[in-house]
């Protein structure tokens, strides 16, 4: 896309959206006068003059998905499930060469632990027991399965649709797969409202998405941790597990460390794939499951008519619920109130903090401008390839308990569980730098077939985390380059994408283009 800005006219609709939220009519008349007084309303008996004009044929318009690694890249419903076969099958590769040298290494006399007895395990698939339930978790699992706060879940067609579908879906008898994590984290409290006044909220917690939270969860690595008979099962048997989650973000790294392919989904059709169990499923041609009554229930048998969910948004939402929930969102609750807050002009730093420390940017920082000077003799840090982004430069999620930012913490107290996420820390400098580049799923050219924030200490010729390799070059006083291919930097807008690449001591990165979120 790439526009600097997009321009949306004010029209009837918008003010009907203004007077639904609860805004006062004074408010509504202000935004009408304005944006006729500055040329922003559009008038349908007025055709508006443009430069260009692209024709979009809503008959083509079809139920579409994105993944299994970047926002962009499109996928309909119709062609999920060649989709993930095709996204598979390296996945596979990469697996059966592994499984190749273990077998090698054992038939030429070694053993992965003495007197374990020899089993024969099939690739993609592992049996787990987990509450009461036996079964097999294959390649294509959903493993989670979350309706996200972000983007579109203030929207009431969706999330309506997505409570009707669930109702529908308990009616016949059906249920999510005992190995899908579930959730939801509605984009406000609004959301909880009408759910509940619609008689919707129960279907979706008998589905198991209850409200888990108002804030940031799935789609910024905040799912937490999986159960741990499914967590070991997929590590142990290196299985290919996927979520479905109606976020906007689903770069490698980002959902979580176990999953390897993350697809963006409306909510209707998140709860839909936690019923499915797997994305290797066509769900046109295939059901969902069984019904109570013994038959195949598919996805067209549950899915609510555009009209179900207009009668429902008609019926359940009013504005009345914006004003009752905003009215005192400034406020805060008890917790909030109750916090000590430190007088004076100047913040306290507090030197105990792992959360937020003084950060280094300004020490030494003069009135005028330093001249730019040239980069000599300079190593790399890291050699990458296309579509780098800024979660694989600075991830936001969970933080290794053996990552040079899991040591750090450890050695200041903080015990594992108490970890938190990148995101959560990023007031923490120390934290940061040491997770720049510590997506586990980076692979730096410098250290061939491995993935992580791992590289090499040119030097010696020694492997070894990024940032321990940094500092060894920082005290060495050597300048470091990035070098990358196409498009470095795609991705969410992300300072610690520049700030914990400049701490690392490094003086430049040299990519063929870079995305403009980034370059900006």
């Amino acid at each position: 896309y790439g526009a600097t800005c997009g321009i949306f006219p004010i029209d009837q609709e918008t003010l009907n959206y203004l007077n639904l939220s609860g805004r006062s009519a004074e408010q509504v008349a202000l935004v009408e006068a304005y944006a006729k007084a500055q040329g922003l309303w559009r008038d349908p008996a007025v055709e508006a003059a443009y430069s260009d004009v692209l024709e979009l044929d809503m008959s083509t318009v079809v139920p579409s998905l994105a993944g299994p690694k970047r926002p962009q890249d499109r996928v309909t419903l119709a062609d999920m499930k060649s989709a993930y076969q095709n996204a598979l099958e390296p996945l596979v590769e990469t697996r059966n060469a592994k499984n190749g040298a273990t077998a090698n290494f054992e038939g030429e006399g070694g053993s992965t632990a003495i007197g374990a007895p020899a089993t024969q395990q099939v690739p993609g698939e592992a049996a787990v027991s987990y509450k009461s339930n036996e079964f097999m978790l294959k390649d294509g699992a959903v493993v989670i399965a979350a309706i996200t706060s972000c983007t579109n879940t203030s929207n009431p067609a969706v999330l309506m649709a997505a409570g009707l579908l669930a109702r529908n879906a308990v009616a016949k008898g059906l249920n999510v797969q005992p190995w899908v994590k579930t959730s939801l984290a509605p984009g406000s409290l609004v959301v909880t409202s009408y759910l509940q006044k619609a008689g919707l909220l129960g279907d979706l917690e008998a589905l198991g998405f209850n409200v888990v939270g108002y804030g940031c969860t799935t789609c910024i690595g905040n799912s937490g941790p999986l159960p741990e008979p499914i967590g070991k099962a997929i590590q142990e048997h290196d299985l290919v597990a996927c979520s479905v989650l109606s976020g906007n973000r689903n770069f490698e790294g980002r959902v979580h460390p176990d999953v390897r392919m993350n697809f963006l989904a409306s909510p209707p059709l998140v709860v839909a794939y936690a019923i499915a169990g797997s994305v290797n499923v066509d769900l046109y041609k295939e059901p969902l499951g069984k019904g109570k009554d013994g038959q195949d229930v598919f996805l067209k048998d549950i899915w609510p008519s555009n009209g179900d969910v207009a009668a429902a948004i008609a019926a359940h939402v009013d504005s009345a619920m914006f004003q009752s929930s905003y009215a005192s969102v400034f406020k805060g609750d008890s917790r909030w109130n109750s916090l000590e807050v430190p007088q004076g002009d100047l913040y306290g730093w507090s030197a105990d903090s792992t959360y937020v420390q003084n950060p280094p940017y300004f020490q030494g920082m003069t009135m005028s401008t330093r001249t730019i000077e040239d980069v000599k003799a300079a190593r790399a840090l890291a050699v990458l390839g296309d579509s780098i982004t800024t979660d694989h430069i600075s991830p936001a999620g969970s933080i290794k308990a053996n990552s040079p930012a899991g040591h750090y913490l450890v050695n200041h107290g903080v015990e594992p569980k108490d970890f938190n996420s990148y995101g959560s820390r990023r007031g923490n400098h120390e934290v940061m730098m040491r997770g720049t580049f510590a997506n586990i799923r980076l692979r730096n050219k410098l250290v061939p077939g491995v993935e992580g924030g791992m590289t090499r200490y040119l030097p010696t010729d020694e492997p070894m985390s990024i940032y321990d390799a940094a500092m060894k070059y920082q005290a060495d006083g050597t300048p470091l380059v990035i070098l990358a291919g196409k498009e470095y930097g795609t991705g969410s807008s992300r300072d610690w994408a520049a700030k914990g690449t400049m701490l690392l001591g490094v003086k430049a990165v040299i990519a063929e283009s870079f995305e403009r979120i980034h370059r900006s």
